[in-house]
């Protein structure tokens, strides 16, 4: 049985400037209807950076950090910690670094070892913090 693919989604916009019963709808009506500025972006969209080896070595260490819970939320509060999704984290990176070894630059072998070395110190200090919690 084959698996089946999710339908696209398909977003309709109505903007007719008149009723289903063909009355003219006023100013006021045409406002609620139209598409609000936050579903629409403003402006060109950013550009991503290049496709290289030192950014995939920092998204692989933001995401780890992120999931070690080193950063603060917009409200200032600490962010909830995936103890679990940290260390796959962590052990991707060292699967990189085992399969390039001996083919990297300097500059990114040691990009790649303080990651590494950096990520695995603060996991075991939020494995620690994690276990003394009640």
């Amino acid at each position: 049985m084959a698996a089946e693919t999710p339908e696209p989604e398909i977003k309709v916009t109505d903007r007719r400037r008149f009723t289903a019963e063909g009355e003219a709808l006023d100013a006021a009506e045409e406002i609620e209807r139209a598409p609000s500025a936050e579903t629409e972006p403003e402006g060109p969209a950013p550009t991503l950076p290049p496709a290289n080896f030192e950014f995939l070595v920092l998204s692989l260490r933001w995401q780890a950090e992120m999931q070690l819970g080193l950063y603060r939320r917009a409200d200032d509060k600490p962010a909830p910690r995936d103890i679990d999704g940290a260390r796959h984290s962590i052990d991707l990176l060292g699967v990189v670094q085992q399969k390039t070894r001996g083919n990297l630059s300097l500059e990114e072998q040691r990009l790649l070892d303080n990651s590494l070395t950096e990520l695995r110190f603060r996991y075991l200090q939020a494995a620690e913090q994690s276990s003394q919690k009640p």
